[in-house]
């Protein structure tokens, strides 16, 4: 991974320890600072928390830099017009709401499991975008729109960095 994929993914982890240890719940936990991102997904409770509280925008700015979506799929994913998509990255202190909150979340942890499974960001991009014998010949960003096929992505991410390839 390029030093500057790791930056991207660094940042986010830290931007996600700034805001958890924001939450009432989390305060008291300086150590989530220098985290890796898998070790937040590995803590289903905090992730439904931070789903709950809503992604605030700065948060969602980072994760969109790391993430290799365009604000468009960002729009389908979340299912939000285009226009109001822009209109909340415009607004610092706009926070989504925890259905959107939760596909940003998902789409994040599809993310950092990518990048880490890929050589650079644009093979994971590349990845993304081509049709998959194991995934029933659709494109695995097809399959991002729901959570059922994030698992499915997910799973396939695993597979690859494991080596078993179908």
């Amino acid at each position: 991974m390029s030093d500057s994929d790791n930056q991207r993914i660094y940042m986010v982890a830290e931007e996600m320890a700034t805001y958890v240890t924001s939450l009432p719940r989390y305060s008291l936990y300086p150590t989530l600072k220098g985290i890796p991102l898998s070790k937040f997904f590995s803590d289903r409770m905090m992730v439904v928390d931070v789903i709950r509280q809503g992604i605030p925008t700065s948060l969602f700015m980072s994760i969109k830099q790391m993430a290799p979506f365009s604000d468009q799929e960002w729009s389908d994913f979340l299912d939000i017009s285009l226009k109001s998509l822009q209109r909340y990255k415009k607004e610092s202190d706009y926070v989504f709401r925890s259905i959107h909150s939760e596909k940003i979340i998902e789409l994040t942890e599809v993310t950092a499991l990518g990048l880490e499974v890929f050589d650079t960001a644009a093979d994971f991009a590349s990845w993304l975008n081509v049709s998959s014998y194991s995934l029933g010949n659709r494109r695995p960003i097809e399959l991002l729109r729901n959570s059922y096929g994030k698992e499915l992505v997910l799973s396939e991410l695993h597979r690859i960095d494991q080596g078993v390839f179908v």
